[in-house]
């Protein structure tokens, strides 16, 4: 009997790609001789300095090992337990995170709003903020934002402009879990301050783990304000790495020569290609905009279970309903046509 091979890549997550070159080399780098642990070394100081170069501030940087620690802890500074934050309903946060956001926050409540495509509804924040204003509510307090989405789109500035206006009316804060930031910044063509502090966010949490490194996310104050003792939280959470030059070192190898931006723009160019062969299959959906490295569709059936057979991995159960399928760092035009051609095939087989 012999053994299936399984394709090349894999289509179900980004997390499913390996280190990217220039993270894996200044990992290398890193691992020369010896270096002072907790963060007082070189290369979490130049990853932080980078990062400030990166966003064109003097901010506060903080780095944890991955997105819920990075999203929930967060949130958990900018709220007290009796607050709310506002989201929206495919958000990772609310979807993703196994009540961590409330966890590290001791109890704040997590709020969903609607809107198109996995965009929040600005004018759903108000609603939420004035439906109840009595004690016995959790009163809002964040705004998150997801960006991109996890539907796939993007925020735009206008869009994103219009979120800060109602959230600054209330007072509340703005979070921007940017899991995928890269992808997002490299799809609208403007510098990181654009779409972060210049369009009021308060704090990014800034993906590091799809964007091509093994692991590790940037907690990014843009108010250093609400950074304050940032770095107990991170202890009592178990997010203060005591080798932390290999949190950091990536970041560094990613930064300085522009590579997240480059890996980016390569997998939204993909995914671009993935829809447009998908448009040609009568019998595939797609199912919003794609804007990033996310595409959503609708298969056959028997087809889609006629790929799983041959090896093929994606997922079903993220979003509002249909596969997704997320191009990585490392996707190639030879891995979307793979993908296709198989697809074109289990829809024949299935007529």
């Amino acid at each position: 009997m012999t053994r299936r091979a399984d394709p090349l890549r894999h289509f179900a997550s980004d997390n499913y790609a390996g280190i990217c070159p220039e993270a894996w080399a200044a990992l290398a780098e890193a691992n020369v001789g010896h270096a002072p642990g907790y963060g007082d070394d070189r290369w979490t100081a130049e990853a932080a300095d980078l990062l400030r170069e990166t966003f064109e501030t003097d901010c506060d940087v903080f780095f944890a090992f991955n997105g819920t620690a990075a999203n929930s802890l967060a949130l958990a500074a900018l709220c007290q337990s009796y607050h709310s934050i506002l989201c929206h309903e495919t958000a990772h946060v609310e979807t993703d995170e196994c009540g961590a956001p409330e966890f590290f926050s001791n109890g704040t409540k997590v709020l969903t709003v609607p809107g198109p495509h996995g965009k929040l509804d600005p004018a759903a924040i108000d609603h939420m903020v004035r439906r109840r204003s009595d004690i016995h509510y959790p009163k809002p307090r964040v705004v998150s934002v997801t960006q991109p989405t996890e539907l796939g789109t993007v925020y735009r500035l206008d869009e994103l402009r219009a979120i800060r206006d109602r959230a600054r009316a209330h007072g509340l804060k703005v979070h921007m879990d940017g899991a995928r930031f890269g992808n997002a910044v490299a799809a609208l063509g403007c510098r990181p301050r654009e779409l972060t502090w210049e369009v009021g966010v308060d704090v990014l949490c800034f993906g590091g783990t799809k964007a091509g490194m093994a692991v590790g996310e940037a907690v990014v104050f843009f108010d250093r304000a609400l950074a304050s003792e940032f770095e107990y939280r991170c202890k009592q959470a178990g997010q203060l790495a005591s080798k932390m030059r290999f949190l950091a070192a990536p970041w560094v190898g990613m930064l300085r020569g522009g590579a997240w931006l480059r890996h980016a723009a390569n997998a939204n160019e993909m995914a671009r290609l993935l829809e447009r062969l998908l448009r040609e299959v009568p019998e595939v959906k797609v199912l919003h905009p794609v804007d990033a490295n996310a595409v959503f569709a609708t298969l056959p059936p028997a087809a889609a279970a006629a790929l799983r057979v041959r090896g093929w991995r994606f997922y079903d159960f993220i979003g509002a309903g249909g596969a997704r399928f997320m191009c990585a760092w490392d996707t190639t035009e030879e891995d979307v046509a793979a993908f296709v051609d198989a697809l074109k095939a289990a829809v024949r087989e299935g007529r």
